[in-house]
């Protein structure tokens, strides 16, 4: 992904956890944040813990979560800071997996557009 659509400072990801609306999936967990800037942009981070598994396989993982991001991305609404947190499920997890998951949770969390281009339902007040 390119630098400026992925969180990379803690104090951001913190902000974004710190928030606590979140979904969860078997293979991951996402947490949403409102972005700061104006500048029209989500940004994605990726969290994989030790408990995952050893660094090959949480490197693996994070490739894994990061592509399935970068396909998904021109699909999600822009302004949000975006933390996905994988489960130790992910390991054994293939890419279209996690890929269908992280779709998934974005469509529940309404932040991905409607495939035909119209607008993303309204929120209940």
């Amino acid at each position: 992904m390119r630098r400026e659509i992925r969180l990379r400072r803690g104090a951001d990801f913190e902000r974004v956890r710190a928030n606590r609306r979140s979904w969860s999936h078997p293979l991951l967990i996402c947490t949403i944040g409102a972005h700061d800037d104006d500048d029209g942009l989500s940004r994605i981070g990726i969290i994989v813990g030790r408990r995952v598994g050893k660094a090959v396989t949480r490197n693996r993982v994070k490739r894994r979560i990061r592509e399935a991001g970068r396909a998904i991305y021109p699909d999600i609404i822009p302004g949000h800071d975006i933390v996905l947190i994988a489960r130790p499920a992910a390991a054994a997890a293939t890419a279209l997996e996690l890929q269908e998951a992280v779709a998934s949770l974005l469509a529940r969390a309404r932040l991905r557009r409607a495939p035909t281009g119209a607008p993303p339902p309204e929120l209940p007040s």
